[in-house]
């Protein structure tokens, strides 16, 4: 049985990440946030599953819709919000934006604006670990378009013949932009994709974050015998389109009623009344603790400096 502690700590990471995307999309569209943005609305709990089962020392590493690993990752807010709106106490000084924001210090070697351009050098730090023999495990999230390119086959294959202590998340939300995942490929179960590497290779409904939990722990656990690498399909949906100019016309309402029903915070609520027993006023405390903490992050970024041009030019001579 969960303690009600943890059930707490994986709803208030859910939650977290779901105020955070939904305020920075209105912040988006009021222009605070240039260039493209990828809202995790709706994947909340693959990252706060699978991060929830790691330790410190362990590694993750990122897609362009990271903002969900990074807080599931423990990022502290103020920071992310600051770099998303280009400030100089931002993780990357305000450099890196939406999808380029790392934290070393919580293991998190950032996230990649290139369709599967993270996965080799997710293998490469997994590789570097086992070399040093470091017990440390590396978890690359990867999306279902990325499984179709190349660098998806060819990490796959390097992490099975050198038996890596990494774990291959594919976040299936079925669509590579606005292409259904059956447009794309004959075979839409990913994980059966590991087997052919001789890769262990699972599914799991994403959207429920004790069941992603619980597997991610399993799948860790065997990592750390030297039973790696693992890879791990992870069905979710977006609620919206590709990115927020994207309305996701393309999205059929009844997938997307079904899965606006089965999502990942009422899941994550359910569990907070049925297994900790918890009244919807002390529920709703907690969401109310972090809408405030919210809050607080856009007016610090606010008043945070942006960089200056002398700065930047120190910062940029060479290139």
């Amino acid at each position: 049985m969960y303690e009600k502690v943890f059930l707490i700590d994986l709803y208030k990471t859910i939650y977290t990440i779901r105020i955070f995307e939904a305020r920075c999309t209105q912040l988006y569209r009021q222009g605070l946030i240039r260039g493209y943005f990828h809202p995790y609305l709706g994947e909340e709990a693959v990252a706060t599953g699978v991060c929830a089962a790691l330790e410190q020392r362990d590694y993750i590493v990122s897609t362009h819709r990271g903002h969900g690993h990074c807080i599931a990752r423990g990022a502290d807010i103020k920071q992310m919000v600051a770099e998303l709106f280009g400030k100089l106490n931002g993780y990357c000084l305000g450099l890196g934006g939406s999808m380029h924001i790392a934290d070393l210090s919580t293991g998190n070697l950032g996230a990649n604006g290139i369709v599967g351009g993270n996965l080799p050098l997710a293998v490469g730090a997994s590789l570097g670990t086992a070399m040093r023999d470091q017990d440390k495990v590396t978890v690359v999230f990867s999306g279902d378009g990325a499984s179709n390119n190349g660098v998806f086959a060819e990490s796959m294959n390097l992490a099975a013949i050198w038996n890596l202590p990494i774990i291959i998340v594919i976040e299936n939300n079925q669509y590579a932009v606005s292409t259904p995942i059956e447009d794309s490929t004959r075979q839409t179960k990913l994980y059966q994709r590991g087997q052919a590497y001789g890769v262990t290779s699972y599914y799991v409904d994403g959207n429920d974050v004790l069941k992603v939990y619980e597997l991610a722990q399993q799948s860790i656990s065997q990592c750390r015998q030297g039973k790696g690498p693992v890879l791990i399909e992870a069905t979710t949906y977006r609620h919206g389109g590709h990115h927020v100019n994207d309305p996701g016309s393309y999205m059929p309402k009844e997938k997307l009623d079904y899965f606006m029903e089965h999502d990942p915070v009422k899941i994550g609520r359910k569990y907070l009344t049925q297994i900790a027993k918890m009244s919807d006023q002390e529920i709703t405390a907690i969401e109310e603790s972090i809408e405030e903490e919210m809050e607080q992050a856009i007016t610090y970024a606010e008043e945070c400096a942006e960089m200056s041009l002398d700065e930047f030019c120190r910062m940029t001579e060479g290139f």
